[in-house]
């Protein structure tokens, strides 16, 4: 059996075609059952995210399993196949295993060692099992993967450090105020940088939000998501003295919060800490405002540094995320070689079996009436010479089988000896592709 992933992500090709091949869950049953359809499938999880889809897929052809998921893709988003396959990547055996590895451990992503990714694979993952779509080895290799992502969160703690300017703000509100909980924002702007820094610090804690916009019905809306208030532009300087942070990110061309104003705030405040974060360009907060007592300001540049110092201690947890993702590989190999060469083996060992049962019928009907002592020997014999000669083509498949060339080496035995391999006769029972799957061609 043997483990085959085509993909395609952010880094391969444009949105236009990614959106085509994505796959969205409640299609997923009947997009399964079509790839399983295929005569070189038999067994298949399908992941699809924003910026990725790809296929895993159990097949006994390398060959034959990447061109039905090919033919697939290409029904499935009416691009054509030639260019499905500029812009997809291929991975077989070995290194399909450690993309998966590396896939859930968030070390392939647009974000190093974002945690996200992990919690799509256990999602595509048991979409795949519920609707009877994967094999036995591919349940193994899922199985693995999510512990494996898991494993490296926990040892290397990847996922610790804010890579994202926004995500970067709650972490510096974090290490002023300890503890978010109670606390309360005062975010200016309703864009998208706003959104997700509000988004971030309700999701850490902070209970009250307040939104200030020039335009009043944006502040409505985006207040309403975090059931917060909504506060004319004109009279944000009233709410000041209420906040314990504020976040301001506007597209104005000049200072949005001044000096004298945050001072007269401060002087009713008694004595509270007053976080101020500046993520817009150009900046909103006039600078002398962090001169201000109790008042804490950063800058776009304080923040980008943050995130900065954060990716290289990722880029350092990554290093020894790959040791991990090596170490499990070669487990997980062991285990799925000695899977596919067994019924080899096996099949080896019975032709062998029946070769030495048919030569020793003979040579014993042509002794005639001899002893049963002398029927041990000849019977001990004939065992002797099968096993000393199939125990170094064993010995050495199991050998080859931990090897990226043990399919090659399992498909010579095969032909050499002529072995039917149980399973693989039941591929021709399985109905042809229909021309009409997915897109009417």
């Amino acid at each position: 059996m043997l483990i085959i992933a085509v993909g395609v992500n952010h880094r391969t090709a444009p949105v236009e075609i990614r959106e085509r091949l994505s796959f969205s869950d409640h299609s997923l049953e009947t997009s399964l059952a079509r790839l399983n359809s295929y005569p070189a499938i038999e067994g298949c999880v399908i992941l699809s995210t924003c910026n990725r889809t790809e296929i895993y897929a159990a097949t006994r052809e390398l060959d034959e399993g990447l061109n039905a998921i090919w033919d697939f893709l290409s029904r499935k988003s009416g691009v054509d196949i030639s260019e499905i396959k500029n812009c997809t990547y291929a991975h077989t055996l070995y290194d399909t295993i450690r993309h998966l590895f590396r896939v859930a451990a968030g070390l392939d992503s647009m974000i190093l060692g974002e945690t996200q990714i992990l919690g799509q694979v256990r999602h595509a993952y048991q979409l795949a099992c519920r609707f009877g779509a994967t094999n036995r080895v591919l349940n193994t290799l899922f199985q693995q993967a999510i512990a494996v992502g898991k494993r490296v969160r926990t040892e290397t703690g990847i996922d610790q450090n804010a890579v994202s300017i926004s995500y970067a703000a709650v972490e510096l509100a974090k290490q002023q105020f300890k503890d978010l909980s109670g606390r309360s924002v005062l975010v200016i702007g309703a864009g998208k940088m706003s959104e997700l820094t509000a988004r971030h610090l309700v999701a850490n804690g902070v209970s009250g939000v307040i939104v200030s916009n020039r335009s009043y019905q944006r502040a409505v809306n985006l207040a309403a998501q975090f059931n917060g208030r909504a506060v004319k532009f004109d009279q944000l300087y009233h709410y000041i003295e209420e906040a314990d942070i504020i976040i301001s990110c506007t597209a104005a061309s000049h200072y949005v919060v001044r000096h004298n104003d945050v001072a007269e705030a401060i002087a009713r405040r008694q004595g509270r800490e007053l976080m101020i974060i500046d993520i817009a360009v150009p900046r909103d907060i006039d600078p002398a405002v962090g001169q201000l007592p109790g008042v804490t300001l950063y800058d776009i540049d304080d923040l980008q540094q943050v995130v900065d110092h954060n990716l290289a201690q990722r880029k350092k947890a990554a290093v020894a995320a790959e040791s991990i993702i090596e170490e499990e590989l070669d487990q997980f190999m062991q285990w799925l070689s000695m899977q596919f060469v067994v019924p080899t083996i096996a099949a080896l060992k019975q032709r062998g079996e029946e070769i030495k049962q048919k030569e020793l019928r003979r040579a014993l009907n042509r002794l005639g009436d001899i002893t049963e002592h002398d029927r041990k020997v000849v019977s001990s014999l004939a065992n002797s010479i099968v096993n000393q000669l199939l125990h170094v083509p064993v010995t050495q498949l199991k050998s080859y089988a931990l090897t990226p060339e043990g399919h090659l080496y399992m498909k010579v035995l095969q032909n050499l000896f002529k072995l039917e391999i149980p399973g693989e006769q039941s591929q021709a029972g399985k109905k042809p592709v229909q021309d009409n799957l997915a897109t009417g061609r």
